[in-house]
Protein backbone atom coordinates (compact mmCIF):
# COMPACT_ATOMS: atom_id res chain seq x y z
CA UNK A 1 0.00 0.00 0.00
CA UNK A 2 1.06 3.80 -0.53
CA UNK A 3 0.18 6.72 0.74
CA UNK A 4 -0.50 9.41 -0.91
CA UNK A 5 -0.27 11.84 2.21
CA UNK A 6 1.87 15.33 1.69
CA UNK A 7 5.14 14.05 3.49
CA UNK A 8 8.35 16.16 4.78
CA UNK A 9 11.86 14.77 4.02
CA UNK A 10 14.51 17.09 5.40
CA UNK A 11 18.21 16.17 4.63
CA UNK A 12 21.26 15.92 6.90
CA UNK A 13 23.44 18.71 6.85
CA UNK A 14 25.84 18.49 3.52
CA UNK A 15 29.44 20.02 3.56
CA UNK A 16 30.09 20.51 0.29
CA UNK A 17 32.46 23.79 -2.11
CA UNK A 18 30.48 26.32 -3.16
CA UNK A 19 30.50 28.20 -7.00
CA UNK A 20 33.72 29.96 -5.28
CA UNK A 21 35.59 26.85 -3.66
CA UNK A 22 34.27 27.75 0.11
CA UNK A 23 33.44 24.81 2.34
CA UNK A 24 30.01 25.20 3.12
CA UNK A 25 26.99 23.39 5.53
CA UNK A 26 23.78 23.16 3.53
CA UNK A 27 20.72 21.13 4.40
CA UNK A 28 16.92 21.41 2.47
CA UNK A 29 13.27 20.58 3.50
CA UNK A 30 11.25 18.76 0.44
CA UNK A 31 7.74 18.63 0.95
CA UNK A 32 6.44 15.87 -1.66
CA UNK A 33 3.78 13.60 -2.37
CA UNK A 34 3.14 10.70 -4.28
CA UNK A 35 0.82 11.02 -7.29
CA UNK A 36 1.42 7.58 -9.49
CA UNK A 37 1.06 4.90 -7.15
CA UNK A 38 2.40 2.72 -9.99
CA UNK A 39 4.95 4.20 -10.89
CA UNK A 40 6.32 4.59 -7.24
CA UNK A 41 5.92 0.55 -6.43
CA UNK A 42 7.25 -0.46 -10.24
CA UNK A 43 9.63 2.07 -11.20
CA UNK A 44 11.95 2.25 -8.27
CA UNK A 45 13.13 -0.18 -5.30
CA UNK A 46 11.92 2.03 -2.83
CA UNK A 47 10.16 5.48 -3.61
CA UNK A 48 11.25 6.34 -0.08
CA UNK A 49 14.88 5.84 -0.47
CA UNK A 50 15.15 7.19 -3.88
CA UNK A 51 13.20 10.75 -2.60
CA UNK A 52 15.55 10.88 -0.15
CA UNK A 53 18.81 10.14 -2.24
CA UNK A 54 18.07 12.41 -5.14
CA UNK A 55 17.25 15.02 -2.97
CA UNK A 56 20.43 15.09 -1.61
CA UNK A 57 21.75 14.88 -4.93
CA UNK A 58 20.11 17.70 -6.14
CA UNK A 59 21.32 19.88 -3.15
CA UNK A 60 24.87 19.74 -3.75
CA UNK A 61 24.44 20.25 -7.40
CA UNK A 62 22.59 23.72 -6.58
CA UNK A 63 25.24 24.24 -4.10
CA UNK A 64 28.15 23.99 -6.22
CA UNK A 65 26.44 26.26 -9.00
CA UNK A 66 26.12 29.54 -7.15
CA UNK A 67 28.61 31.34 -4.32
CA UNK A 68 27.40 31.57 -0.97
CA UNK A 69 27.57 35.23 -1.27
CA UNK A 70 26.73 37.65 -3.86
CA UNK A 71 28.74 39.05 -6.51
CA UNK A 72 27.42 42.18 -8.52
CA UNK A 73 24.47 40.66 -10.09
CA UNK A 74 25.15 36.87 -9.53
CA UNK A 75 22.41 34.48 -7.79
CA UNK A 76 23.97 33.20 -4.43
CA UNK A 77 22.86 30.74 -1.85
CA UNK A 78 22.99 33.22 0.81
CA UNK A 79 20.95 36.63 -1.05
CA UNK A 80 18.54 35.01 -3.25
CA UNK A 81 16.64 32.32 -1.34
CA UNK A 82 13.53 32.51 -3.54
CA UNK A 83 15.67 31.94 -6.20
CA UNK A 84 17.56 29.09 -5.15
CA UNK A 85 14.32 27.67 -3.66
CA UNK A 86 12.48 27.68 -7.25
CA UNK A 87 15.76 26.13 -8.69
CA UNK A 88 15.64 23.28 -6.48
CA UNK A 89 12.45 22.73 -6.53
CA UNK A 90 12.99 22.16 -9.93
CA UNK A 91 15.86 19.68 -10.18
CA UNK A 92 14.50 17.70 -7.64
CA UNK A 93 11.28 17.27 -9.51
CA UNK A 94 13.22 16.14 -12.76
CA UNK A 95 15.00 13.89 -10.49
CA UNK A 96 11.78 11.75 -9.21
CA UNK A 97 9.61 12.37 -12.43
CA UNK A 98 9.82 8.62 -13.21
CA UNK A 99 8.88 7.20 -9.48
CA UNK A 100 5.67 9.33 -9.73
CA UNK A 101 6.39 11.80 -7.25
CA UNK A 102 5.82 15.50 -7.23
CA UNK A 103 7.77 17.96 -5.20
CA UNK A 104 5.46 20.39 -3.79
CA UNK A 105 8.21 22.59 -2.03
CA UNK A 106 11.26 22.90 -1.18
CA UNK A 107 13.55 25.08 0.46
CA UNK A 108 16.82 25.53 2.32
CA UNK A 109 16.74 25.10 5.79
CA UNK A 110 20.59 25.39 7.02
CA UNK A 111 23.08 27.42 5.32
CA UNK A 112 26.45 28.64 7.08
CA UNK A 113 30.54 28.71 6.14
CA UNK A 114 32.22 25.32 7.38
CA UNK A 115 33.49 25.68 11.17
CA UNK A 116 37.25 25.76 9.87
CA UNK A 117 36.52 29.07 7.78
CA UNK A 118 33.33 30.28 9.92
CA UNK A 119 35.21 33.02 11.68
CA UNK A 120 37.37 34.35 8.79
CA UNK A 121 34.63 35.02 6.19
CA UNK A 122 32.90 36.79 9.07
CA UNK A 123 35.59 39.16 9.38
CA UNK A 124 35.86 39.65 5.52
CA UNK A 125 32.27 40.29 5.41
CA UNK A 126 32.17 42.91 8.20
CA UNK A 127 35.13 44.74 6.55
CA UNK A 128 33.36 44.77 3.07
CA UNK A 129 30.78 46.40 4.72
CA UNK A 130 32.91 49.18 6.19
CA UNK A 131 34.23 49.80 3.33
CA UNK A 132 31.46 49.53 1.51
CA UNK A 133 29.71 51.86 3.72
CA UNK A 134 32.45 54.40 3.40
CA UNK A 135 32.67 54.27 -0.20
CA UNK A 136 29.07 55.15 -0.55
CA UNK A 137 29.33 58.15 1.63
CA UNK A 138 32.03 59.52 -0.07
CA UNK A 139 30.21 59.36 -3.74
CA UNK A 140 27.01 60.39 -2.44
CA UNK A 141 29.02 63.73 -1.31
CA UNK A 142 29.27 64.38 -5.42
CA UNK A 143 25.31 65.53 -5.47
CA UNK A 144 25.52 67.62 -2.95
CA UNK A 145 28.50 69.61 -3.60
CA UNK A 146 26.70 71.32 -6.11
CA UNK A 147 24.79 72.77 -3.22
CA UNK A 148 26.90 73.08 -0.54
CA UNK A 149 30.75 74.24 -2.19
CA UNK A 150 33.79 72.73 -0.32
CA UNK A 151 32.70 70.08 1.70
CA UNK A 152 35.36 69.12 4.85
CA UNK A 153 35.10 65.48 6.31
CA UNK A 154 36.86 64.20 9.50
CA UNK A 155 39.65 61.59 8.50
CA UNK A 156 38.12 58.60 9.95
CA UNK A 157 35.60 59.18 7.22
CA UNK A 158 37.66 58.80 4.23
CA UNK A 159 41.21 57.30 5.80
CA UNK A 160 40.93 53.90 4.02
CA UNK A 161 38.71 54.63 1.12
CA UNK A 162 40.25 54.69 -2.67
CA UNK A 163 37.39 55.63 -5.18
CA UNK A 164 36.90 54.72 -8.34
CA UNK A 165 38.95 57.81 -9.68
CA UNK A 166 41.65 57.16 -7.19
CA UNK A 167 42.19 53.27 -8.81
CA UNK A 168 41.73 54.92 -12.43
CA UNK A 169 44.67 57.25 -11.75
CA UNK A 170 47.02 54.68 -10.31
CA UNK A 171 46.59 53.14 -13.43
CA UNK A 172 47.06 56.43 -15.75
CA UNK A 173 43.78 56.22 -16.90
CA UNK A 174 41.94 59.32 -14.78
CA UNK A 175 38.76 61.23 -15.58
CA UNK A 176 37.97 64.36 -14.74
CA UNK A 177 35.58 64.44 -11.53
CA UNK A 178 34.47 66.40 -8.71
CA UNK A 179 37.20 67.04 -5.95
CA UNK A 180 35.81 66.65 -2.51
CA UNK A 181 38.47 68.58 -0.45
CA UNK A 182 39.31 66.77 3.38
CA UNK A 183 41.28 66.59 6.01
CA UNK A 184 43.29 63.60 4.46
CA UNK A 185 43.47 65.15 1.27
CA UNK A 186 41.12 65.49 -1.95
CA UNK A 187 39.29 63.14 -3.17
CA UNK A 188 37.88 62.86 -6.45
CA UNK A 189 34.52 61.64 -7.40
CA UNK A 190 34.33 60.39 -11.30
CA UNK A 191 31.95 62.83 -13.39
CA UNK A 192 30.72 59.90 -14.81
CA UNK A 193 28.88 58.88 -11.52
CA UNK A 194 27.47 62.46 -10.78
CA UNK A 195 26.47 62.84 -14.06
CA UNK A 196 24.92 59.46 -14.79
CA UNK A 197 22.80 60.04 -11.99
CA UNK A 198 24.60 57.22 -9.71
CA UNK A 199 25.28 59.69 -7.25
CA UNK A 200 21.70 60.62 -6.86
CA UNK A 201 20.42 57.18 -6.15
CA UNK A 202 22.89 56.21 -3.55
CA UNK A 203 22.17 60.01 -1.66
CA UNK A 204 18.81 59.33 -1.55
CA UNK A 205 19.38 55.85 -0.08
CA UNK A 206 21.56 57.09 2.86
Amino acid sequence: RVSVRVRNFETGKLKVNDHDGNPIEIAAVVVWKVTDTAEALFEVDSYENFVAVQAESALRNMATSHPYDAHDDQISLRANPLEVAEQLKSEIQARLEKAGVEVIEARISHLAYAPEIANAMLRRQQANAVIAARTNFLLALGELRRYLGDVELPIYMSDSVLTPSQHRQQRGLLQPGYEVPTRAGTFVIPREYVDGGHVARLAVIL
